[in-house]
């Protein structure tokens, strides 16, 4: 303990001469003005989607939000957004998923430039496995995004969540860009990484960034002994929970003379996470559990768009490996489990629209996905699933008034190596929605939405000796709202209720490795997410406000019937708030969440408490002559909360980050 104590407090007094360092580059003694003449920049066109004047609620962080926050991972990206719930295992390496008002995980979609990220064995997208070194931006999309050429696969999501890779721009007369950063923080946390952008010709550009991930995740926390919090605690340090990550990512951007664009990235990630065991009253439990997992893909985006008509094609190869490692398996050093997993995915989609009228558009999508899974489980170890949807579309518009609506068409189709039954399910799901501008500046909107989510491959075949007889969830989304925008101020509030039919739901059996799986009926979600953003000369201010009431409708005599469900807080929100100086920038944050439950019945006994994790943020920017260099102090859980997002994990306390960015 001394040990830990004295590495501790090393730590922190070399991040507080790193401080007083930077603040002393950041306030000199004296401070001059000077005029720099600007050089032409090229820029090319790369829009975010529309977050005011939409049928469908959407929120955009940019790249230049994304630095400001320090964001690494997608999850740090989209958890402050409204709405969102992000799961989170642990700190930095442990497993982020993310839930939009009240609905699964599995409905959200995560996209890479359009192109949609797979996982078939558990349907959940891991959010801490992609960076966000080379990022244009991160948008969220309730219900339904409203690019004019999607893929079936974003038509059938309830939510998408998107990662834009950042296309680069280049002065006039120049052919290189060069970007190298170094992150550091507290409990070995090490983020280094490099970008180079080239210029081919005028219409050829590429880049090139890769980055490294890791941590120790030996943060300390306070173990107590009852329940209550009331009596006897102990301080310890967080076991077994390291993780090291490297990502690197080749694209190449090509814009024909015919207005059409070729977007290619080829992706690869490898990585290992250790997984610590749980904290529960007298003891934090042994873990020997780690993974191991790798993912390399190649995808391609072919999009043309002309007045009256425009066409796009998504192609994508992607494998993957993962390895589960338990050499505690059964708490016993005569038992080692080691499961391995390979996956395999093939996908195209192809998407056109025609405009035969100036006020009328008509649209159609058509995807196909294959993906195998093989696993070393011995029974039911080589499952496929074919996955076909189609979807038809139109759009009536006029300067104040637009309508949309589509019929999407799902076949899915299994087969297992050891069945005589190949497993199908087939759906038509519907959406409508209707937008209306009375005046400049203030439009209304409403939606509705069926989704249809068939079970995963671990829902259906492992872990039990014969298929589970499950049946898909369906979601009904509806949602109405209003969005206002000024010269420095805009404002958006949306009403909504989910309708989630046969949700599956995971019991443990015989012990913590064997689950069952079964449909429990029915969930109502009613909710409100509201957001608000205003600027005044140097200084920023963005809030964002969501209300959940998410109850389990299954059992009218049941004991918790009418209950919120398991994990979703009632009250979530936070704010962001900057101000920029002549000498240096200040940014603060807060994310607040409220009491939720962890169990269906809710009682205080089955409560995580509130919380609020406060964020400070020190950058500034100097001209080094050919280039720039940005220096960042953040601070984050800065009132040192111990709070934890999933029950029996406490996340990381107090702790600093340091990071240069140098740009050339």
């Amino acid at each position: 303990m001394r040990l830990a104590s004295a590495r501790a407090g090393a730590s922190g007094v070399a991040l507080w001469v790193a401080l007083a360092l930077f603040l002393y580059a950041a306030f000199p003694a004296s401070a001059q003005d000077t005029v720099r003449v600007l050089d032409e920049v090229e820029v090319s066109g790369q829009p975010a989607p529309p977050t005011l004047r939409t049928a469908a609620p959407t929120q955009v962080v940019d790249a230049a939000r994304l630095r400001e926050q320090g964001a690494v991972q997608l999850s740090d990206a989209v958890q402050r957004m409204a709405g969102v719930t992000l799961k989170d295992y642990g700190g930095v390496g442990g497993m982020k998923t993310v839930s939009a008002r009240g609905l699964g995980s599995q409905f959200s979609t995560i996209t890479i430039d359009g192109v949609a990220v797979n996982d078939a064995q558990n349907g959940q997208v891991d959010l801490g496995r992609y960076m966000l070194g080379n990022a244009a931006y991160v948008s969220l999309s309730q219900g339904q995004e409203q690019s004019a050429l999607l893929s079936a696969r974003a038509y059938a999501a309830g939510n998408v969540v998107n990662l834009e890779t950042a296309e680069p721009q280049f002065f006039l007369l120049q052919r290189n860009n060069y970007k190298v950063s170094m992150e550091a923080g507290s409990f070995g946390m090490l983020s280094p990484s490099a970008l180079w952008e080239h210029k081919w010709s005028r219409r050829l550009r590429s880049s090139l960034w890769a980055g490294w991930l890791k941590s120790d995740g030996d943060y300390p926390f306070t173990l107590y002994y009852t329940s209550s919090r009331g009596d006897s605690s102990s301080r310890e340090r967080r076991q077994h929970s390291a993780m090291g990550m490297f990502t690197a990512d080749a694209n190449l951007f090509y814009n024909a003379a015919d207005g059409s664009s070729l977007t290619v990235k080829l992706h690869h990630m490898n990585g290992m996470h250790e997984l610590p065991g749980h904290v529960r009253l007298y003891r934090q439990e042994p873990s020997g559990q780690s993974t191991r997992e790798s993912q390399s893909f190649a995808q391609a985006r072919w999009r043309k768009e002309r007045s009256r008509w425009g066409g796009q094609l998504l192609g994508k190869l992607e494998r993957g490996n993962d390895t589960y490692e338990d050499s505690n398996y059964l708490h016993s050093a005569s038992h080692y489990l080691m499961n391995t997993y390979r996956q395999a995915d093939g996908y195209g989609s192809a998407s056109a629209r025609w405009s035969p009228l100036p006020w009328l558009d008509l649209g159609a999508a058509a995807d196909a996905d294959f993906s195998r899974l093989h696993s070393n489980l011995g029974q039911r170890n080589d499952v496929a699933r074919r996955h076909v949807m189609g979807v038809l579309n139109a759009r009536l518009h006029t300067p104040r008034v637009e309508a949309r609506a589509h019929l999407l068409a799902v076949a899915v189709r299994d087969r297992v190596a050891d069945l005589d039954t190949m497993p199908s399910y087939r759906r038509l799901t519907p959406y409508a929605s209707l937008m209306y501008t009375p005046v400049m500046g203030l439009t209304l909107r409403a939606f509705y939405k069926q989704t249809y989510r068939v079970p995963n491959f671990s829902e259906l075949y492992f872990f039990q000796s014969m298929p589970r007889n499950l049946r898909p969830e369906r979601a009904h989304q509806a949602g109405v709202g209003v969005t206002c925008a000024g010269n420095t101020f805009s404002a958006t509030v949306d009403a909504y209720f989910n309708r989630v039919e046969d949700k599956i739901v995971a019991r443990p059996g015989q012990n913590m490795f064997y689950w069952s799986m079964e449909n429990l009926g029915l969930v109502h979600v009613a909710g409100i997410d509201a957001t608000a953003s205003a600027r005044l000369g140097d200084a920023e201010l963005r809030l964002n406000y969501s209300f959940a009431h998410a109850t389990d409708r299954t059992d009218p005599t049941s004991d918790y019937y009418g209950h919120q469900i398991r994990y979703t807080p009632r009250h979530s929100g936070g704010g962001e708030a900057r101000w920029s100086t002549r000498w240096v920038n200040i940014g603060l944050s807060a994310m607040v969440v409220g009491r939720r439950y962890t169990m269906p019945q809710n009682t205080l006994a089955t409560s995580l408490p509130a919380y609020c994790d406060l964020g400070l943020t020190l950058d500034r920017r100097f001209d080094t002559g050919p280039g720039s260099l940005v220096l960042r102090v953040q601070a984050l859980n800065l009132l040192d909360v111990q709070y934890e997002v999933v029950q029996y994990y406490p996340m990381m306390g107090r702790n600093y980050r340091i990071a240069m960015i140098y740009e050339l």
